[in-house]
């Protein structure tokens, strides 16, 4: 078997030849073609951080998706009930000084939330994912130009950017908030993707498969991506992390479209009232308590499928 490249040892070792039986390594190239998702699922195991990741996850989706059908929406509009109430029976969460009933107006802001959240990951995921199984698998110059490119991406302060072209920009959609933060998130899926691809093109069942006259796209998508799954999915809940965080701070600074319901757009309007001075806890602490939620339980999610990827480190813990 050729040697590993060093630059694999950043996110462990996946599909490799020890893994392979006989079998494998011998069958032909019509049998082999399944062979990278059978040892996909065989690497996959649910663990306790996994599901406690993903149970917390699915607590902040529940209340935006499904609080909806308990809970009028209408009244975290201006106006909409009497301002400056502290918690009681009717307004668990209180109200603020517009007349927004605070329970309404969180519920209504978890979506849109996510959903700038989850775009920009999936595109910086997309756009690493792509990077990286190019670079990693052609290698030579390509490898060379792409490796510095990101190389140089990652040493731009992409937050400071980013302040600078949404200030630029009087109205930004989600959707257009969401690529200006996905094109400063793909990088670390870059390097990570590439790291690994420089590992499992010296495979065995890869070199089979370029002797079956396979084209390096097929090599890609159906012998390499199906052994990347488990990083793929890790890099994707890393970049939706980074994401939310951005956003969040984009609106805070109100330099989002801060008139959407937005757990960012909440606190923006929190500082502007100084809600922290006047006493009205109400009105910061429930979008704080979310975000806390949100983002331990995809920081759990992603040591989960870190051991997911990597069963040593499962060992170890």
């Amino acid at each position: 078997m050729a040697n590993q490249p060093d630059t694999s040892q950043i996110a462990g070792s996946v599909g490799s030849d020890s893994e392979l039986s006989t079998t494998e390594q011998n069958a032909p190239t019509s049998l082999r073609r399944s062979m990278p998702s059978l040892r996909f699922l065989r690497s996959s195991r649910i663990n306790a951080k996994l599901i406690i990741g993903t149970s917390m996850i699915l607590i902040v989706v529940l209340l935006g998706y499904v609080g909806p059908l308990f809970v009028d929406l209408e009244r975290g509009e201006v106006a909409s009930v009497l301002p400056d109430q502290s918690p009681n029976a009717e307004h668990w969460l209180g109200t603020q000084v517009e007349g927004r009933d605070m329970l309404a107006w969180l519920i209504s802001s978890i979506p849109q939330t996510l959903r700038v959240g989850f775009l920009a990951g999936a595109l910086g995921v997309m756009l690493g994912a792509i990077i990286g199984f190019v670079a990693g698998y052609y290698g030579g110059f390509v490898d060379t130009v792409l490796r510095n490119f990101t190389d140089i991406m990652l040493i731009i302060p992409g937050l400071l950017v980013l302040v600078v072209l949404t200030a630029l920009v009087d109205v930004l959609t989600l959707e257009q908030m969401a690529i200006v933060i996905a094109a400063f998130a793909w990088m670390g899926a870059a390097r990570v993707i590439r790291a690994q691809v420089l590992s499992l093109r010296e495979r065995q069942y890869v070199e089979v498969a370029k002797m079956s006259g396979e084209k390096g796209l097929y090599i890609v998508f159906f012998e390499l991506m199906p052994n990347m799954m488990p990083f793929i999915l890790a890099a994707f809940v890393g970049a939706v992390i980074a994401s939310v965080g951005t956003a969040i701070a984009l609106f805070f600074l109100g330099l989002g479209p801060v008139s959407l319901n937005t757990l960012g757009s909440i606190l923006y309007w929190a500082q502007s009232y100084q809600a922290v001075v006047i006493g009205y806890w109400w009105w910061w602490g429930p979008p704080v308590a979310i975000l806390v939620i949100l983002f331990s339980g995809l920081f759990i999610a992603s040591i989960g499928l870190d051991e997911w990827a990597n069963p040593r480190l499962q060992e170890r813990s």
